[in-house]
């Protein structure tokens, strides 16, 4: 009697997702998810690094009733300092900048930026039905203001996100966000 030996079959150990600092810029973040392989590894890196301001920004991003109160396209950028100098559109001052910065796997945070994780709760005043009282040019004068302050490739998300962009950098979509963010109600906000 001869037996065959069956193949043996070849699991690869899950690769853990790397981890960031306490804190992480939301670029951080969305890269890290947007390198994971599959679905499943994308939600859970999405789990992993919860947070409101996240949850936030794919609502603004994914759920088609938040209507932004922002004109579409590219925003007129620069720094202070820069203002003196000459004024260009985000993507021309991101590129400037990120050029000539030093990456790791993450940023120092002590560079003088502040995140999207302590701007969140300002968005709403960029949206319809969050303060409808703000006139245009204070609404859109707040929103250069904050992205003067973010880091340059935070400042790109916001902008992605008021154009409902971001799966055109970040390879996340809304049903990655549904799975991994179910306490999100969509739907039914203006």
């Amino acid at each position: 009697m001869t037996t065959t030996k069956k193949p043996r079959k070849t699991t690869r150990a899950s690769t853990p997702i790397e981890d960031l600092p306490p804190n992480p810029f939301v670029f951080e973040v969305l890269n890290v998810v947007s390198k994971q392989r599959s679905t499943a590894k994308k939600v859970e890196a999405l789990k992993k690094f919860e947070h409101d301001s996240l949850k936030a920004l794919f609502i603004w991003n994914f759920d088609e009733t938040v209507i932004s109160l922002l004109p579409p396209g590219e925003v007129p950028y620069s720094s202070l300092k820069d203002e003196q100098n000459s004024t260009g559109t985000l993507s021309t001052k991101i590129g400037q900048q990120t050029s000539t910065m030093q990456f790791n796997n993450t940023v120092n945070t002590n560079q003088g930026f502040t995140t999207l994780r302590r701007e969140w709760t300002k968005l709403y005043n960029f949206i319809k039905g969050g303060n409808d009282k703000l006139n245009g040019l204070r609404r859109e004068t707040m929103f250069i203001q904050i992205l003067q302050g973010l880091h340059p490739l935070d400042a790109e998300i916001l902008c992605l996100v008021k154009d409902k962009e971001l799966q055109k950098k970040y390879k996340i979509t809304r049903s990655m966000v549904e799975d991994a963010y179910p306490d999100i109600t969509w739907g039914g906000r203006s």
